[in-house]
Protein backbone atom coordinates (compact mmCIF):
# COMPACT_ATOMS: atom_id res chain seq x y z
CA UNK A 1 0.00 0.00 0.00
CA UNK A 2 1.37 3.38 -1.02
CA UNK A 3 1.28 6.46 1.25
CA UNK A 4 -1.22 9.28 0.72
CA UNK A 5 -0.37 12.98 0.59
CA UNK A 6 -2.40 15.83 2.09
CA UNK A 7 -1.98 19.49 1.12
CA UNK A 8 -3.95 22.08 3.13
CA UNK A 9 -4.10 25.72 2.02
CA UNK A 10 -4.71 27.84 5.16
CA UNK A 11 -5.53 30.90 2.98
CA UNK A 12 -8.29 29.32 0.91
CA UNK A 13 -11.76 30.69 1.49
CA UNK A 14 -10.52 34.02 2.86
CA UNK A 15 -9.92 36.39 -0.08
CA UNK A 16 -11.47 39.81 -0.86
CA UNK A 17 -14.67 38.22 -2.13
CA UNK A 18 -15.73 38.09 1.52
CA UNK A 19 -15.72 41.90 1.45
CA UNK A 20 -16.97 42.76 -2.04
CA UNK A 21 -19.38 39.81 -2.26
CA UNK A 22 -20.83 37.27 0.16
CA UNK A 23 -18.37 34.40 -0.03
CA UNK A 24 -18.43 32.04 2.93
CA UNK A 25 -15.44 32.05 5.22
CA UNK A 26 -13.96 28.61 5.80
CA UNK A 27 -12.22 29.03 9.17
CA UNK A 28 -9.13 27.06 10.07
CA UNK A 29 -11.09 25.33 12.83
CA UNK A 30 -13.33 23.75 10.20
CA UNK A 31 -10.30 22.76 8.12
CA UNK A 32 -8.93 21.04 11.24
CA UNK A 33 -12.15 19.03 11.51
CA UNK A 34 -12.06 18.12 7.81
CA UNK A 35 -8.47 16.89 8.08
CA UNK A 36 -9.40 14.81 11.12
CA UNK A 37 -12.21 13.14 9.21
CA UNK A 38 -9.92 12.52 6.22
CA UNK A 39 -7.33 10.87 8.48
CA UNK A 40 -9.96 8.71 10.14
CA UNK A 41 -11.24 7.64 6.72
CA UNK A 42 -7.72 6.76 5.60
CA UNK A 43 -7.07 4.86 8.83
CA UNK A 44 -10.27 2.85 8.41
CA UNK A 45 -8.96 1.61 5.05
CA UNK A 46 -5.68 0.44 6.54
CA UNK A 47 -3.50 3.15 5.02
CA UNK A 48 -0.08 2.91 6.67
CA UNK A 49 1.45 6.33 6.02
CA UNK A 50 0.40 9.91 5.27
CA UNK A 51 2.72 12.69 4.09
CA UNK A 52 1.65 16.21 5.11
CA UNK A 53 2.62 19.61 3.78
CA UNK A 54 3.81 21.77 6.69
CA UNK A 55 1.89 25.03 7.19
CA UNK A 56 2.28 27.79 9.76
CA UNK A 57 -1.43 27.87 10.68
CA UNK A 58 -1.05 24.55 12.51
CA UNK A 59 -4.14 22.99 10.89
CA UNK A 60 -2.70 19.50 10.46
CA UNK A 61 -0.95 19.63 13.83
CA UNK A 62 -4.25 20.39 15.59
CA UNK A 63 -6.01 17.72 13.53
CA UNK A 64 -3.54 15.12 14.78
CA UNK A 65 -3.79 16.21 18.41
CA UNK A 66 -5.21 13.34 20.50
CA UNK A 67 -6.45 11.58 17.35
CA UNK A 68 -6.52 7.81 17.90
CA UNK A 69 -5.24 6.39 14.61
CA UNK A 70 -2.76 3.72 13.60
CA UNK A 71 -1.30 5.30 10.50
CA UNK A 72 2.09 7.00 10.49
CA UNK A 73 2.11 10.72 9.70
CA UNK A 74 5.16 12.75 8.72
CA UNK A 75 5.81 16.24 7.37
CA UNK A 76 7.65 16.94 4.16
CA UNK A 77 11.17 18.30 4.60
CA UNK A 78 10.67 21.68 2.93
CA UNK A 79 11.19 25.35 3.66
CA UNK A 80 8.00 27.39 3.74
CA UNK A 81 7.77 30.62 1.75
CA UNK A 82 4.14 31.26 2.80
CA UNK A 83 3.15 31.62 -0.86
CA UNK A 84 1.32 29.43 -3.34
CA UNK A 85 4.70 27.99 -4.31
CA UNK A 86 4.61 25.96 -1.08
CA UNK A 87 1.75 23.87 -2.48
CA UNK A 88 3.56 23.36 -5.78
CA UNK A 89 6.73 22.22 -4.02
CA UNK A 90 4.76 19.92 -1.73
CA UNK A 91 3.07 18.32 -4.74
CA UNK A 92 6.44 17.75 -6.41
CA UNK A 93 7.89 16.13 -3.27
CA UNK A 94 4.83 13.93 -2.85
CA UNK A 95 4.99 12.86 -6.48
CA UNK A 96 8.68 11.98 -6.04
CA UNK A 97 7.73 9.97 -2.93
CA UNK A 98 5.27 8.01 -5.10
CA UNK A 99 2.18 8.70 -3.02
CA UNK A 100 -0.97 6.96 -4.24
CA UNK A 101 -2.81 10.27 -4.46
CA UNK A 102 -2.83 13.81 -3.11
CA UNK A 103 -5.81 15.11 -1.14
CA UNK A 104 -6.10 18.89 -1.33
CA UNK A 105 -8.06 21.31 0.85
CA UNK A 106 -8.56 24.51 -1.09
CA UNK A 107 -10.31 26.03 -4.07
CA UNK A 108 -9.66 26.15 -7.80
CA UNK A 109 -6.54 28.27 -7.27
CA UNK A 110 -5.03 25.79 -4.81
CA UNK A 111 -5.57 22.88 -7.16
CA UNK A 112 -4.11 24.89 -10.04
CA UNK A 113 -0.75 25.29 -8.31
CA UNK A 114 -0.76 21.71 -7.02
CA UNK A 115 -1.45 20.37 -10.53
CA UNK A 116 1.65 22.16 -11.84
CA UNK A 117 3.77 19.49 -10.12
CA UNK A 118 1.48 16.51 -9.44
CA UNK A 119 2.21 14.89 -12.85
CA UNK A 120 0.64 11.39 -12.87
CA UNK A 121 -0.27 11.42 -9.18
CA UNK A 122 -4.08 11.72 -9.02
CA UNK A 123 -5.76 14.49 -7.04
CA UNK A 124 -8.77 14.27 -4.74
CA UNK A 125 -9.97 17.80 -4.05
CA UNK A 126 -12.02 18.81 -1.01
CA UNK A 127 -13.53 22.23 -1.64
CA UNK A 128 -12.71 24.97 0.89
CA UNK A 129 -12.33 27.86 -1.58
CA UNK A 130 -14.55 30.50 -3.17
CA UNK A 131 -15.30 29.29 -6.69
CA UNK A 132 -15.16 25.54 -6.40
CA UNK A 133 -15.70 24.49 -10.01
CA UNK A 134 -12.81 22.01 -10.00
CA UNK A 135 -13.18 20.72 -6.44
CA UNK A 136 -15.46 18.19 -4.80
CA UNK A 137 -18.02 19.35 -2.26
CA UNK A 138 -17.48 16.20 -0.26
CA UNK A 139 -17.46 15.00 3.32
CA UNK A 140 -13.88 14.53 4.50
CA UNK A 141 -14.55 10.98 5.73
CA UNK A 142 -15.55 9.89 2.22
CA UNK A 143 -12.50 11.61 0.76
CA UNK A 144 -10.29 9.60 3.12
CA UNK A 145 -12.05 6.33 2.32
CA UNK A 146 -11.82 6.93 -1.46
CA UNK A 147 -8.14 7.84 -1.20
CA UNK A 148 -7.64 4.67 0.83
CA UNK A 149 -9.23 2.61 -1.96
CA UNK A 150 -6.79 4.16 -4.46
CA UNK A 151 -3.89 3.43 -2.09
CA UNK A 152 -4.72 -0.28 -2.08
CA UNK A 153 -3.09 -0.56 -5.54
CA UNK A 154 -5.48 -3.35 -6.54
CA UNK A 155 -7.76 -1.30 -8.79
CA UNK A 156 -7.50 -0.11 -12.39
CA UNK A 157 -6.53 3.52 -11.88
CA UNK A 158 -7.53 4.52 -15.40
CA UNK A 159 -11.14 3.55 -14.70
CA UNK A 160 -11.27 5.43 -11.38
CA UNK A 161 -9.65 8.66 -12.57
CA UNK A 162 -9.91 11.05 -15.50
CA UNK A 163 -7.57 13.53 -17.10
CA UNK A 164 -8.75 17.11 -16.55
CA UNK A 165 -8.29 19.79 -19.22
CA UNK A 166 -6.21 22.87 -18.64
CA UNK A 167 -5.62 26.23 -20.28
CA UNK A 168 -2.00 27.05 -21.09
CA UNK A 169 -0.68 30.61 -21.25
CA UNK A 170 2.19 30.98 -23.72
CA UNK A 171 4.57 33.86 -24.39
CA UNK A 172 5.91 33.10 -27.86
CA UNK A 173 7.19 29.51 -27.42
CA UNK A 174 7.49 29.60 -23.61
CA UNK A 175 4.80 28.16 -21.34
CA UNK A 176 4.17 30.80 -18.65
CA UNK A 177 1.47 29.21 -16.53
CA UNK A 178 -1.74 27.20 -16.54
CA UNK A 179 -5.36 27.40 -15.37
CA UNK A 180 -7.81 24.59 -14.68
CA UNK A 181 -11.11 26.43 -15.14
CA UNK A 182 -10.76 29.98 -16.44
CA UNK A 183 -8.35 32.54 -17.82
CA UNK A 184 -9.76 36.04 -17.42
CA UNK A 185 -8.19 39.04 -19.16
CA UNK A 186 -8.73 42.35 -17.36
CA UNK A 187 -7.88 45.97 -18.13
CA UNK A 188 -6.68 46.39 -14.53
CA UNK A 189 -2.91 46.80 -14.75
CA UNK A 190 -1.98 45.77 -11.21
CA UNK A 191 -2.37 42.67 -9.07
CA UNK A 192 -3.85 44.44 -6.01
CA UNK A 193 -6.18 42.04 -4.16
CA UNK A 194 -5.65 39.35 -6.84
CA UNK A 195 -9.27 38.22 -7.07
CA UNK A 196 -11.27 39.43 -10.10
CA UNK A 197 -14.70 40.76 -9.22
CA UNK A 198 -15.19 44.07 -11.11
CA UNK A 199 -16.94 43.20 -14.40
CA UNK A 200 -16.24 46.67 -15.83
CA UNK A 201 -12.58 45.68 -16.27
CA UNK A 202 -13.25 42.46 -18.20
CA UNK A 203 -11.91 42.08 -21.74
CA UNK A 204 -12.14 38.37 -22.55
CA UNK A 205 -12.62 35.01 -20.87
CA UNK A 206 -11.33 31.53 -21.76
CA UNK A 207 -12.97 28.47 -20.17
CA UNK A 208 -12.33 24.73 -19.94
CA UNK A 209 -15.94 24.28 -18.85
CA UNK A 210 -19.07 26.40 -19.01
CA UNK A 211 -21.60 25.20 -16.47
CA UNK A 212 -24.70 27.14 -15.32
CA UNK A 213 -24.50 25.26 -12.01
CA UNK A 214 -21.13 26.79 -11.10
CA UNK A 215 -20.18 30.06 -9.40
CA UNK A 216 -17.76 32.40 -11.16
CA UNK A 217 -16.85 32.85 -14.80
CA UNK A 218 -17.71 29.25 -15.61
CA UNK A 219 -21.35 30.19 -14.95
CA UNK A 220 -21.04 33.18 -17.30
CA UNK A 221 -20.12 30.78 -20.08
CA UNK A 222 -22.77 28.30 -18.95
CA UNK A 223 -25.53 30.88 -19.36
CA UNK A 224 -24.36 31.54 -22.93
CA UNK A 225 -23.36 28.12 -24.21
CA UNK A 226 -23.16 25.15 -21.84
CA UNK A 227 -19.92 23.21 -22.25
CA UNK A 228 -19.20 20.28 -19.88
CA UNK A 229 -15.66 19.72 -18.61
CA UNK A 230 -15.45 16.46 -20.56
CA UNK A 231 -16.55 17.99 -23.88
CA UNK A 232 -13.00 18.08 -25.20
CA UNK A 233 -13.43 21.74 -26.17
CA UNK A 234 -13.12 25.22 -24.67
CA UNK A 235 -15.15 28.42 -24.78
CA UNK A 236 -13.79 31.89 -25.62
CA UNK A 237 -15.89 34.95 -24.72
CA UNK A 238 -15.11 38.52 -25.79
CA UNK A 239 -16.64 41.07 -23.41
CA UNK A 240 -18.14 44.26 -24.86
CA UNK A 241 -21.24 45.84 -26.31
CA UNK A 242 -22.98 43.47 -28.70
CA UNK A 243 -26.32 41.82 -29.26
CA UNK A 244 -26.77 40.36 -25.79
CA UNK A 245 -26.11 40.68 -22.08
CA UNK A 246 -25.84 37.83 -19.63
CA UNK A 247 -26.74 37.96 -15.96
CA UNK A 248 -24.40 35.66 -14.05
CA UNK A 249 -23.09 35.05 -10.49
CA UNK A 250 -19.49 36.22 -10.82
CA UNK A 251 -18.92 35.50 -7.12
CA UNK A 252 -21.12 34.28 -4.25
CA UNK A 253 -23.98 36.78 -3.94
CA UNK A 254 -22.49 38.99 -6.69
CA UNK A 255 -24.81 38.79 -9.71
CA UNK A 256 -24.07 41.17 -12.60
CA UNK A 257 -25.12 41.84 -16.15
CA UNK A 258 -22.15 41.25 -18.45
CA UNK A 259 -22.21 42.54 -22.07
CA UNK A 260 -21.17 39.87 -24.57
CA UNK A 261 -19.64 40.99 -27.86
CA UNK A 262 -19.03 37.50 -29.21
CA UNK A 263 -18.16 33.95 -28.23
CA UNK A 264 -16.92 30.80 -29.89
CA UNK A 265 -16.06 27.20 -29.09
CA UNK A 266 -12.43 26.29 -29.72
CA UNK A 267 -10.52 23.03 -30.10
CA UNK A 268 -7.46 21.75 -28.17
CA UNK A 269 -4.06 22.92 -29.41
CA UNK A 270 -5.67 25.85 -31.24
CA UNK A 271 -3.72 28.85 -29.82
CA UNK A 272 -5.58 32.18 -29.63
CA UNK A 273 -3.81 35.53 -29.27
CA UNK A 274 -5.00 38.03 -26.66
CA UNK A 275 -7.04 40.99 -27.90
CA UNK A 276 -5.16 43.61 -25.86
CA UNK A 277 -1.47 44.34 -25.28
CA UNK A 278 -1.73 46.12 -21.89
CA UNK A 279 -3.71 43.95 -19.48
CA UNK A 280 -3.69 41.62 -16.51
CA UNK A 281 -4.35 37.88 -16.75
CA UNK A 282 -6.15 36.10 -13.91
CA UNK A 283 -5.87 32.33 -13.57
CA UNK A 284 -8.70 30.49 -11.83
CA UNK A 285 -9.83 33.69 -10.14
CA UNK A 286 -6.50 35.27 -9.17
CA UNK A 287 -4.50 37.88 -11.09
CA UNK A 288 -1.08 36.47 -11.89
CA UNK A 289 0.41 37.77 -15.17
CA UNK A 290 0.98 41.34 -16.36
CA UNK A 291 0.99 41.77 -20.14
CA UNK A 292 2.94 44.72 -21.59
CA UNK A 293 3.62 46.14 -25.04
CA UNK A 294 5.45 43.66 -27.24
CA UNK A 295 4.33 40.54 -25.36
CA UNK A 296 2.95 37.93 -27.73
CA UNK A 297 0.59 36.01 -25.47
CA UNK A 298 -1.62 33.14 -26.59
CA UNK A 299 -4.01 30.77 -24.80
CA UNK A 300 -4.28 27.10 -25.68
CA UNK A 301 -6.56 24.31 -24.44
CA UNK A 302 -4.70 21.12 -23.53
CA UNK A 303 -5.57 17.73 -22.06
CA UNK A 304 -2.29 17.56 -20.18
CA UNK A 305 -4.01 18.63 -16.96
CA UNK A 306 -3.98 16.71 -13.68
CA UNK A 307 -5.31 13.22 -13.18
CA UNK A 308 -8.40 13.44 -10.93
CA UNK A 309 -10.05 10.76 -8.80
CA UNK A 310 -13.73 10.11 -9.54
CA UNK A 311 -14.83 9.82 -5.92
CA UNK A 312 -18.31 8.33 -6.40
CA UNK A 313 -17.12 5.89 -9.05
CA UNK A 314 -14.24 4.83 -6.79
CA UNK A 315 -16.58 4.09 -3.90
CA UNK A 316 -19.04 2.25 -6.20
CA UNK A 317 -16.26 0.11 -7.65
CA UNK A 318 -14.85 -0.71 -4.22
CA UNK A 319 -18.32 -1.71 -3.05
CA UNK A 320 -18.78 -4.02 -6.05
CA UNK A 321 -15.40 -5.61 -5.26
CA UNK A 322 -16.52 -6.21 -1.65
CA UNK A 323 -13.76 -4.03 -0.20
CA UNK A 324 -16.02 -2.94 2.65
CA UNK A 325 -17.13 -6.46 3.63
CA UNK A 326 -15.64 -8.56 6.41
CA UNK A 327 -14.69 -11.77 4.65
CA UNK A 328 -14.16 -13.53 7.97
CA UNK A 329 -17.91 -13.71 8.56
Amino acid sequence: MKPVGIIVNPASGKDIRRLVAYGSVVPNSEKVNIVRRILLGLDSMGVKEVLLMPENAGITRLALDRLNINLKTSYLDMRLENTQDDSTLAARLMNESEVACIITLGGDGTNRVVSKASKETPLLSVATGTNNAFCYMVEGTLAGIAAGVVALNDFPLDSLTHRAPRLEIWRDTKLLDIALIDVVVSSAEFVASRAVWDVSTLIEVFLTQAEPGNIGFSSLGGYICRLPADSGKGLHIIIGEGERKVRAPIAPGLVHWVPIKSYRIFEPNDPMALQKSHCMIALDGEREITVTEGDKISIKLSYDGPRVINLKETLRYASQECVFLDNQI
